[in-house]
């Protein structure tokens, strides 16, 4: 560049064509000092470019995982609000527009001219590159254990006293069920009334005793809920070692080692065993639409007349599978797949359950992950402490994006409930939702 051209002149261009229609309300930053404002004045936020090499990534890396690789590595930052900022670019940015020709043509020109091609910026040690076959059980386990084996202590500082990783349930004692989710609500108090609804789906009111199967248990608060409040004796299962660990401990300090088993297995190696409900939270999406026969189908083989699966999932309208080029699939759930939840319901049918209820908490989601970010924000030094900025900043992207993906729609959550009948085609179920609310 010569000596009077700033980096945000030679930006210019490129701003121009991947927010042609609806420049957004964000100002851009860049390390000579110099910057890109709105012409109307109105700025929620700024989008900070701090050397060469946050272009670099996105050259080399073309679409989403290059502007990830930036940001995560630091190279690309933002000032303001997390969500609006996002929000806000989101909605100027044509689907198409960030790899477009133009707007590739127009990249390769910039970084020439910033001299960002000089060399190729590594991606950031946060990346996961599983190996072997798709959803073999050694694949598997190196995926789950890229996400939830990153320390005990950071999933504490981020989902709270409640040490659950799955949706929420926000709603009050006095709801009647036409109000919409109660925000005021403490992350802690909505965690119980999540676990206390599918109790109470899977039918342990009724007695004492029962058995319950958590398939996927985390650190064990489902479990321990359903042996503190209803008296049921409970198998949870995790192939996270770190997940077992603290969750046998949380068990004992709860006083529930004598009804709550903790095991570290993989769903595939159950058999032989029968169990009077199972509840299946946040598992589903590791599972693969290949593998979701075999899933529900060694589930069924545990249950038997009247036994209920709730099956507590993200879904995707029209199924996704999460691409290895992606955010999500590079740096958070390698592997992962999200199901159309009519496509769930037919092959919990398939397998042969009954359904009996479907329940959308799209809305609830959005809260929880608001509710993480903030306790993240809140206590960032630690959590850098923790885990390293790299991965403290993956999180805080995940979890804002995905926040804003429930918002709007793009991703939902849905409990399937299913029964198995008896033979004479009975369900064994309340009439009606009455039954559990």
């Amino acid at each position: 560049m010569g000596t009077k051209t700033t980096v945000a002149s030679v930006f210019r261009p490129l701003l121009s064509v991947v927010f042609a229609a609806t420049p957004p309300p964000v100002r851009f930053e860049f390390w000579d000092g110099s910057s890109l404002a709105p012409r109307d004045g109105r700025v929620v936020g700024s989008v900070v470019v701090r050397s060469k090499d946050a272009l670099g990534h996105l050259v080399w890396a073309p679409g989403e995982l290059g502007l990830v690789r930036a940001f995560v590595s630091g190279e690309l930052d933002f000032t303001g609000d997390l969500f609006t900022v996002l929000r806000s670019l989101q909605q100027s940015t044509p689907h198409d527009a960030a790899l477009g020709a133009e707007a590739a043509a127009k990249a390769l020109s910039v970084a020439a001219r910033v001299g960002a091609l000089r060399r190729r910026p590594e991606p950031p040690e946060q990346e996961a590159h599983p190996h072997g076959r798709l959803h073999s059980k050694r694949r598997d386990s190196e995926a789950i254990t890229h996400h939830y084996d990153v320390g005990n202590e950071f999933y504490e500082l981020v989902l709270g006293e409640s040490m659950t990783y799955s949706c929420a349930r926000f709603v009050s004692p006095s709801d009647d069920g036409r109000q919409p989710p109660d925000a005021s609500m403490a992350l802690v108090d909505a965690q119980a009334a999540k676990h206390d609804l599918i109790c109470r789906k899977l039918g342990l009111d009724r007695g004492p005793g029962m058995r319950l199967l958590d398939v996927g248990c985390g650190w064990g608060s489902m479990a321990i809920h359903a042996a503190t409040h209803y008296d049921a004796r409970v198998v949870g299962i995790t192939i996270s070692s770190a997940q077992a660990d603290l969750a046998r401990k949380r068990v004992a300090a709860a006083g529930v080692s004598d009804q709550v088993e903790i095991r570290l297995q993989d769903y595939r190696d159950l058999g032989g065993e029968q169990f009077d409900a199972i509840s299946s939270v946040g598992m589903f999406e590791h599972v693969g639409g290949e593998r979701t026969a075999q899933y529900f189908d060694t589930l069924r083989s545990l249950l038997g007349p009247g036994g209920r699966l709730l099956n507590h999932a993200i879904s995707s309208p029209g199924g996704s599978r999460i691409s290895a080029r992606s955010f999500i699939g590079r740096y958070v759930f390698p592997d992962g797949e999200l199901l159309d939840v009519g496509v769930t319901g037919a092959a919990m049918q398939q397998a042969g359950f009954e359904l009996r209820d479907v329940e959308a908490l799209r809305e609830h989601y959005a809260l929880t992950l608001r509710a993480w970010v903030a306790n993240l924000q809140s206590d960032w030094d630690r959590a850098v402490d923790l885990v390293g900025v790299g991965r403290a900043r993956v999180w805080l992207l995940y979890m804002t994006a995905s926040a804003l993906g429930f918002e709007d729609g793009g991703i939902g959550i849905h409990q399937v409930l299913g029964v198995v009948p008896d033979d004479t085609g009975a369900a064994r179920m309340p009439a009606s939702r009455r039954g559990w609310m």
